[in-house]
């Protein structure tokens, strides 16, 4: 017993203190060390793009987008990145996808995110995993994305923390180079995501990312435990005294398991870890993040020569912007 609860403390302790390093180091000035890989001056100004492309950051496992946790934001704590780098005249967007779900499936709702529409998983791999094809659908936030004008085509700059990373460089594989399995599997209403020769992102940028996996045993029996005491831990650093309902949605659709309209958060995350899912299936998270799952993701999604691509173990943000 005590040997357990350790281990679940540990992977606590270790998201709990990886989340204050990420809201430390992204700062305002963050961006202004990118040319200088790292030197920090708390003077400087935001650097000047050559471009104005829009920033998409995309979040890790048991992430969120914006401040739906406990009004805390993934990406700034207290403070929203997002809406300090609009204020200087980016544009950023911060996607809420499944945050437990497979690179994959996670892709194809970061597509449905920008371009809107619904999300589409593919007919050959829906059957594979054994889920539905089609999941949420979305308004859209930059449905322009590929399209060109007078100043060229309109492409985007890629940020994903931890699995995030391994999620955006899934997204780039597909607009890149499509996916045979889908071209032959589906003959009528195939995604364009799934075509290939979609050269719409201009950079890449991976932070904390485990692209060749994680050491740490990531079983459904060790997860459970891991992700209530996470919320509790947040509840508690945000002074939430009734954390009940942290409004955190696992995103499931495509298995079955959507919440329901007043269904409290207990019997939501009972009813996602109870799932038959966990014993059937690798289209999750948790086979993604194993050294083999990465293995495996490494095989086919390749480095692509038309864009930057960058990683960082740390909170800063390189030259890729």
């Amino acid at each position: 017993m005590k040997k357990t609860f350790n281990k679940v403390f540990k992977k606590v302790f270790l998201l709990v203190l990886s989340f204050m390093l990420l809201t430390l180091n992204f700062t305002p000035n963050v961006l202004a060390s990118s040319a200088s890989c790292g030197n920090s001056n708390t003077n400087s100004s935001l650097p000047k793009l050559n471009n104005n492309y829009p920033i998409v950051m995309v979040h890790g496992l048991f992430g969120w987008g914006n401040d739906e946790l406990y009004d805390i934001n993934y990406w700034g704590g207290k403070n929203s990145l997002k809406d300090m780098l609009n204020k200087k005249g980016y544009t950023v967007f911060t996607p809420t996808i499944g945050p437990i779900s497979s690179n994959w499936d996670r892709a194809c709702e970061l597509y449905a995110y920008l371009k809107g529409g619904t999300v589409d998983y593919g007919e050959f791999h829906s059957k594979k995993a054994g889920h539905a094809r089609y999941g949420r659908t979305y308004p859209g936030v930059y449905p322009q994305l590929g399209t060109s004008d007078a100043n060229g085509l309109k492409k985007i700059h890629l940020i994903g923390h931890s699995m995030g990373g391994q999620t955006i460089r899934v997204l780039a594989q597909l607009l890149e180079n499509g996916d045979p399995n889908e071209i032959n599997c589906t003959k009528t209403n195939i995604s364009p995501l799934f075509e290939g020769n979609h050269h719409w992102i201009d950079s890449i940028t991976t932070i904390c990312t485990p692209h060749d996996g994680s050491q740490e045993d990531e079983k459904k029996q060790n997860l459970e435990p891991f992700v209530h005491d996470f919320f509790a831990a947040m509840a508690s650093s945000a002074e939430i005294k009734n954390s009940d309902n942290p409004h955190f949605d696992f995103q499931l659709e495509q298995w079955g398991l959507k919440k329901q309209p007043n269904e409290s958060y207990d019997n939501y995350y009972k009813r996602v870890f109870n799932s038959n899912i966990w014993g059937k299936t690798k289209d999750l998270s948790i086979w993604d993040l194993s050294l083999e799952g990465a293995k495996e993701l490494n095989s086919w999604v390749k480095a692509q020569d038309d864009k930057l691509t960058t990683t960082t173990p740390s909170g800063g943000l390189f030259s890729a912007l």
